[in-house]
């Protein structure tokens, strides 16, 4: 895989990372990193909570990136396929988020009984945040969906998706280091403008889905 490839894959997980509905999810992910250091005996043990979930988000995107390489169909009929998918599933984001419903409000708020440890349950935080998050990406996730179908080897789609997951996940990394007093005020300033957000994310996504569907209909209709 060549250095043009990787910087590709990783600029399109960090764009991911900047969705309309993605941006809501910080502030939870910040409250949710607060409550799981309370289970740790020290600050440097917090620190790793991030590389947990980074960790996990990894795993999911090597997963996607497995299945897309034992799929043996040509990129013009993959992608009429997961275009009109990951369109429809930004539109119908859109207009939750109009309706001032947010589906992504109790995910930090997952965790699993059978896992105690703190960074049982990040990893397993990470692994969903990934398959939660990637549909609001919705043109993004249909470009790295193209590099990946277009790459010849089964290594090299491997890693398409292990870069466009280590850009997708180095803003929780991030702000995982972030001092208290920071996630609480970013925490606050969300909080207060938490309609205002869902109104332009909501207008931004129904937008975003609807122009790139008619932009790529002749793509879709020419498989089916």
């Amino acid at each position: 895989m060549g250095l043009d490839s990787i910087l590709t894959s990783l600029s399109i997980g960090l764009l991911a990372t900047t969705s309309p509905c993605v941006l809501p999810l910080y502030p939870g992910y910040l409250a949710y990193i607060s409550g799981g250091q309370q289970g740790l005996e020290n600050k440097t043990s917090r620190y790793l909570l991030g590389i947990f979930v980074l960790a996990g988000v990894l795993v999911t995107m090597l997963a996607l990136g497995a299945v897309i390489a034992l799929l043996s169909v040509s990129v013009g009929r993959a992608l009429s396929v997961v275009i009109p998918i990951a369109d429809l599933l930004i539109i119908v984001l859109g207009v939750l988020l109009l309706l001032n419903i947010n589906p992504f409000k109790q995910l930090p708020q997952i965790q699993v009984p059978v896992l105690n440890h703190p960074f049982a349950n990040a990893f397993v935080y990470g692994m969903l945040y990934g398959p939660i998050a990637l549909p609001c990406a919705g043109p993004l996730v249909v470009g790295i969906f193209a590099i990946a179908f277009a790459s010849g080897q089964a290594w090299e789609q491997l890693s398409v998706f292990l870069w466009f997951g280590i850009g997708f996940g180095l803003p929780l990394l991030v702000l995982s280091f972030l001092s208290g007093a920071a996630a609480r005020w970013i925490t606050r300033v969300f909080a207060r403008r938490a309609r205002l957000i869902n109104i332009i994310s909501g207008l931004l996504l129904v937008g975003i889905g609807i122009f790139d569907l008619a932009a790529n209909w002749a793509l879709i209709t020419a498989y089916f």
